[in-house]
């Protein structure tokens, strides 16, 4: 049997369509958290800042030249009262003082205004459980170390926390609520999962965890983990 391979064009001009695969959808990793927009002081600048400092930040594009002069740092001297705003490295766009040293500022709190989820992972113990009325009740397994699922830099909402085997079965899920934590930049949480820690020496992991930030979509980097051990 021969195999006829038709052009695009071709199956148009047959009436045909032709599924095509779907663009990406996934985050770009520079998603600011919500109130922050990319300033765009060039086409690739992708520092977060308010919408305010990006509409200025604009202005001072298309009036540049209005603010160069001939002088002793060459064509595009700033005129008097006015300084380079060196959002980035060969930024001569004149402005004044106050816009230049918002921008160096809006440069190093660049990484915290960016939705990079974060996730890392600590354990706890149950310990006693107070019965209220003086005494305490306790089981064999409080003394085992179990998963807490940590996290920062997501926006303030729900947030999706996944733990799948490395085979890619679903262990455990659950949601939580980031919240502003004057600890940390953006949203940032804490989940107990009640799910023992199973790590050992010797003993490789054979999971990881995943969470997602609901309002951008951007997930967290996979954590490894070891779970699923019996414990007696």
């Amino acid at each position: 049997m021969k195999y006829v391979t038709f052009g695009t064009a071709a199956l148009a001009a047959a009436g045909l369509t032709i599924a095509l695969a779907p663009a990406s959808t996934a985050p770009d990793p520079d998603t600011c958290l919500v109130g922050y927009v990319w300033r765009e002081a060039r086409p690739t600048d992708r520092v977060c800042v308010t919408p305010k400092v990006r509409d200025r930040t604009a202005l001072e594009n298309r009036l540049k030249y209005m603010n160069w002069i001939p002088g002793a740092y060459g064509p595009h001297t700033c005129v008097k009262g006015m300084v380079w705003r060196e959002a980035f490295a060969g930024d001569d766009v004149c402005v004044n003082q106050k816009s230049r040293n918002e921008a160096l500022r809006d440069n190093a709190e660049a990484a915290d205004r960016r939705v990079t989820a974060k996730l890392w992972i600590t354990t706890y113990r149950l310990g006693p459980q107070d019965n209220g009325d003086g005494t305490a009740t306790t089981t064999s397994t409080d003394d085992i170390e179990r998963l807490k699922l940590n996290g920062s830099h997501y926006n303030v909402g729900q947030v999706r926390l996944f733990i799948y085997y490395n085979t890619g079965k679903l262990f455990w899920s659950g949601t939580v609520k980031a919240a502003q934590n004057g600890a940390y930049p953006g949203g940032s949480w804490g989940m107990q999962t009640g799910k023992f820690d199973c790590s050992a020496p010797g003993k490789p992991a054979n999971a990881y965890a995943r969470a997602q930030d609901v309002t951008s979509g951007r997930w967290s980097p996979k954590v490894a983990v070891r779970v699923g051990c019996a414990v007696y």
